[in-house]
């Protein structure tokens, strides 16, 4: 029978769970979540639970990334059944913190990034959104002070965002990706796929379909301008509203001419209906 994870609410329960982890010397990897667990989430709590003795999972939903226009208030939020998830996962810790715990009166600092946060991606459409993750997790990091944080690869930017910030800052936790987990059809887990309309949800495959073809094509010798705009075309044909679709250094994310110039990685971001996906896959 799976024992109850230990749920705390406050910086100084949370110091003191941790403090009695290190006491007995057991090594911590954090799981950042904003909650709405799916079986990509519960991948990430079993490779944290494969590099570190204890794991903590961190499920807020956090202001700072959502641009008034986004879905901050309607983000699925299913607090019992992701306690028993994680219960059966047999996670430590439960950092649960609301906004007033992150974001207290008066919270006037920032953490403000450049390299790959202004790559050209996600930074074109959402320009609010890295300032903000990347101030929750380092608030997430500090607070917690882990060994290791696990990711998943699916925000790929975000992967290489907070990565990039980790070394920068010498926070002394080592950011771990893990891979990204699909639905049998291809398709990314993603909380908001709970958005997709039967309808939607059944077109919605296309744009892993879509960078598959594309790097087929680049292994086989084509050229990326042609096969970029060949799996454009199959997103915007199957109905989608194409953000970008773009192949990159997938260490910097910085723009590349040829497979030559490096690995890859193809991302893509584009809505359908009124949800917004984005994907990526490595040559």
């Amino acid at each position: 029978m799976s024992r109850p994870p230990m749920i705390v609410r406050t910086v100084p329960a949370l110091r003191r769970a941790l403090d009695g982890f290190r006491a007995r010397k057991a090594t911590v990897a954090l799981v950042p979540t904003m909650g709405a667990l799916h079986d990509g989430h519960v991948s990430l709590v079993r490779l944290a639970k494969r590099r570190a003795k204890r794991v903590v999972v961190s499920i807020f939903v956090n202001p700072t990334q959502f641009a008034p226009t986004e879905d901050f208030g309607s983000y699925p939020r299913t607090w019992k059944a992701d306690v028993a998830r994680l219960a059966a996962e047999d996670v430590d810790l439960i950092w649960n913190p609301d906004v007033k715990t992150m974001y207290p009166d008066g919270f006037a600092t920032r953490i403000l990034t450049e390299g790959p946060a202004t790559a050209g991606l996600e930074d074109r459409f959402r320009p609010h959104f890295f300032g903000g993750v990347t101030t929750v997790v380092g608030k997430l990091f500090t607070q917690c002070r882990p060994d290791f944080a696990v990711f998943g690869e699916k925000d790929f930017q975000q992967l290489r965002v907070v990565a990039r910030m980790a070394g920068d800052l010498d926070l002394g936790v080592k950011v771990v990706g893990s891979r990204t987990v699909r639905e049998r059809d291809g398709l990314a887990m993603s909380s908001r796929n709970v958005y997709l309309s039967p309808e939607e949800r059944a077109t919605a495959p296309a744009l892993y379909r879509a960078m598959k073809e594309c790097a087929g094509r680049l292994r086989a010798g084509g050229g990326i301008e042609a096969a970029i705009a060949g799996g454009a075309e199959l997103i915007t044909n199957a109905g989608f509203i194409l953000d970008y679709f773009e192949a990159r250094h997938a260490d910097t994310l910085a723009p590349i001419a040829s497979v030559k110039d490096g690995p890859v990685r193809i991302l893509v971001a584009a809505k359908l209906g009124k949800t917004r996906l984005i994907d990526n896959v490595g040559l």
